[in-house]
């Protein structure tokens, strides 16, 4: 009985035409729906990336500081006394 349905369907040029349309519209849905699902990544993939940034550089002053930080008290108070604290 299913069978003698779909083969009436399949015989029919009208029907043929809808289905190859129907599944270029499906075949484009799903390739738009691919698109959208790559562009989110991408957008978390780069605010990641800015984040990374952003804790990279802020590490980076930190270290910088931390090599320009005084030796001892001696040198701590050598600074202070010049003014070049």
């Amino acid at each position: 009985m299913i069978a003698a349905l779909l083969g009436g369907i399949a015989a029919s040029p009208w029907m043929r035409a809808a289905l190859r349309y129907g599944a270029v519209g499906f075949s484009v849905l799903l390739f738009l729906l691919a698109l959208r699902r790559s562009g989110e990544r991408t957008g978390r993939l780069a605010e990641r990336y800015e984040t990374t940034e952003k804790i990279n550089d802020a590490q980076r002053r930190m270290l910088e500081a931390a090599a320009r930080r005084p030796r001892n008290r001696d040198e701590l108070a050598d600074r202070l006394r010049d003014g070049r604290f």
